[in-house]
């Protein structure tokens, strides 16, 4: 099922994944957004003390996906079939899209269709409970840190895309406070446990820059 084309006005653009209350990764969840409260965002990625390092980066991944689902989710309205005919970040950078499974061969396609298989993508996985089990001693899958690591790597590419497409629009729309608090805790946070390889950031590598000079 795809979200994406039946409900364009809606802001959010994938149905927002929620962490079951009560359980533990509510709890870290909890924790991590009374760090982010602190401003400290290098201190807000670390992993909490006797933490398990997967349910960390399990529940910050939802995070993500959930901040990105929205950030995305204001912006679809400018990012068309017409005018984002490659799913590009500059001209340098073009993706194409493939999941392994249902479409093998990388094919190339729209910006909004690339989003919308890739947030189904994610979805999907992030629903798996053998992927992403949210029963307390439900044991994490053993390729699981694979599995975050090329989530986070697809995650940031619409990133990449809204800076380098649209952020003509997040500045009209007054989110760029937003979407840049969004990103730099992204950024500290794939770097705390070196979840992207440096080569895949090279689109946003001089804003990486300028976000962490700015924090040190």
């Amino acid at each position: 099922m795809s979200f994406l084309f039946g409900s364009r006005s809606s802001k959010t653009f994938k149905p927002k994944k929620n962490i079951p209350e009560g359980s533990h990764q509510y709890e870290l969840l909890k924790h991590a957004e009374a760090t982010l409260g602190s401003g400290n965002l290098r201190q807000a990625v670390m992993l909490p003390e006797g933490e398990d390092l997967n349910e960390w980066i399990a529940v910050n991944t939802v995070d993500f996906f959930n901040q990105i689902n929205m950030l995305y989710g204001t912006i679809t309205e400018f990012c068309t079939e017409v005018s984002c005919a490659v799913m590009s970040a500059g001209p340098r950078y073009e993706y194409h899209w493939a999941d392994g499974t249902n479409i093998k061969k990388p094919i190339k396609c729209s910006a909004p269709k690339y989003i919308d298989y890739l947030m189904t993508w994610v979805q999907d996985q992030l629903d798996d409970e053998t992927l992403f089990p949210s029963k307390i001693g439900v044991p994490f899958p053993k390729n699981f840190m694979s599995v975050a690591k090329t989530i986070l790597k697809r995650l940031f590419r619409v990133y990449a895309h809204i800076y380098h497409q649209h952020f003509d629009s997040v500045i009209q729309l007054q989110e760029e406070a937003h979407l840049n608090t969004s990103f730099k805790h992204f950024i500290f946070f794939v770097q705390e446990f070196n979840l992207i390889d440096r080569r895949e950031l090279a689109p946003l590598q001089d804003l990486i820059e300028k976000l962490g000079s700015k924090d040190r």
